[in-house]
């Protein structure tokens, strides 16, 4: 949470200290029309990659797969695009990088490495890794890749106050 509250406070810091500088050495009007361009190739960007992983995504459940990666990449996309519409040059290094398939598809190993996705409806299980997929039987008892570390219980939560 302390790392959170930091990068709110830091990342802002340096955005308005560089848009300064940049400011200063090739002027106010030409550092704006940068921060727009950059928005709006972000933003082209973002549209084109966003409908690839849609359709990688269509293909995976067409053939009963569940698209694990695909939600992820688009998580990672989501983030990008939210990054280059925030005025500033690091945020908006760090939202191409979101953009870019190969830098995305690391994004996006990075969190499956720390989750498991879990259809129960099908019973596919998404370890880290890609295309890892294996078929469990939640029901039964002998089926190790079931049992995680902490045992999922589905169920409904209702708040009575």
């Amino acid at each position: 949470m302390r790392f959170l509250f930091l990068l709110f406070i830091i990342v802002p810091i340096i955005e308005i200290t560089l848009l300064i500088n940049v400011g200063q050495a090739i002027g106010a009007w030409n550092t704006v029309g940068l921060v727009l361009l950059s928005a709006f190739i972000g933003v082209n960007m973002l549209r084109y990659q966003g409908f690839s992983t849609l359709r990688r995504a269509q293909g995976r459940m067409a053939t009963g797969e569940m698209p694990g990666r695909e939600m992820v990449e688009g998580i990672v996309l989501a983030v990008g695009g939210a990054l280059l519409l925030t005025p500033g040059f690091v945020t908006d290094v760090i939202g191409f990088l979101c953009l870019i398939p190969f830098t995305r598809q690391r994004f996006a190993d990075m969190v499956l490495s720390k989750v498991t996705v879990i259809n129960p409806a099908q019973g596919f299980h998404h370890h880290a890794g890609p295309g890892d997929f294996h078929q469990a039987d939640p029901r039964d008892p002998r089926d190790s890749s079931t049992l995680h570390k902490g045992d999922v219980i589905d169920g409904e939560f209702r708040r009575e106050d």
